[in-house]
């Protein structure tokens, strides 16, 4: 498998002033959905997927990290031939910048730092009904994708046991996503950032969680994580979500 990490600095009020001729904004820009259609017209369909948009607070610019199975060298020519003016003021081409990440870099049992956006969503297989956070009444139809706090904080008062913190479902959610390739190491991993978010799918206005978890996992097949990191974490890969950003771990508890 070939995977690059890919770097490449965002204007931001180009970024918006482009959705607008396009008439992306709706109710007011979704960066994750304006990305999603410039990312796929300057370097083709999911060529950069899963991404991340980085902004310093009231910064005027942000960096875009992604993976790709390409380097920027060939990416930057694939742009070249069709790039817009429009584009171009977004996403500078001579700015854009990648590094390999092979799978020789992974190995069994290593520890990685990682940062990332998530929508922890799950699909209802039966119906909910119940009361939420604010305990407002709510019947949620099978099939719908709803919050999997709400969904697992709705079972739990059914069958009337304790309920669990957000914080625990999220992690769950995802250490669940991460099988096969990586654990997550619970003791130092975190919840850092929620929201609730308005997505734009298909002209439809989607309200859901927006989490950020910031923490340790520990590679159990290498092969496997290098296809989780290709592939991202969840669903709305295609709209900023589920990509996971390594650092250097943190130091492990102890007793």
């Amino acid at each position: 498998m070939s995977l690059h990490l890919i770097e490449a600095p965002i204007a931001l009020r180009d970024l918006h002033f482009w959705a607008g001729a396009r008439n992306l904004g709706g109710g007011g820009v979704d960066e994750g959905v304006v990305l999603h259609h410039l990312l796929g017209e300057t370097f083709g369909p999911a060529a950069l997927q899963p991404f991340r948009l980085l902004v310093a607070e009231g910064g005027q610019a942000g960096t875009l990290y992604a993976y790709a199975d390409q380097d920027a060298s060939a990416l930057r020519q694939t742009a070249l031939a069709s790039q817009t003016p429009g584009q171009e003021a977004v996403i500078r081409l001579d700015r854009l910048r990648s590094i390999p990440r092979p799978v020789s870099v992974w190995r069994e049992g290593q520890r990685l730092g990682f940062d990332v956006r998530l929508r922890p969503v799950v699909r209802l297989h039966s119906e909910l009904v119940g009361h939420n956070e604010q305990g407002e009444p709510v019947s949620l139809r099978m099939g719908a994708e709803v919050d999997a706090f709400l969904a697992r904080s709705l079972r739990t008062k059914a069958e009337g046991l304790d309920l669990p913190s957000r914080e625990a479902v999220y992690l769950d959610w995802l250490g669940e996503r991460l099988v096969g390739a990586a654990r997550l190491e619970r003791e130092t991993t975190r919840l850092a950032g929620f929201r609730r978010q308005v997505a734009v799918r298909k002209g439809r206005r989607l309200e859901g969680p927006d989490a950020t978890v910031h923490g340790t996992l520990v590679v159990t097949d290498p092969e496997a994580f290098a296809g989780r990191l290709a592939a991202g974490i969840g669903r709305h890969r295609a709209y900023g979500y589920g990509m996971l950003l390594l650092r250097p771990p943190q130091r492990p508890k102890t007793a």
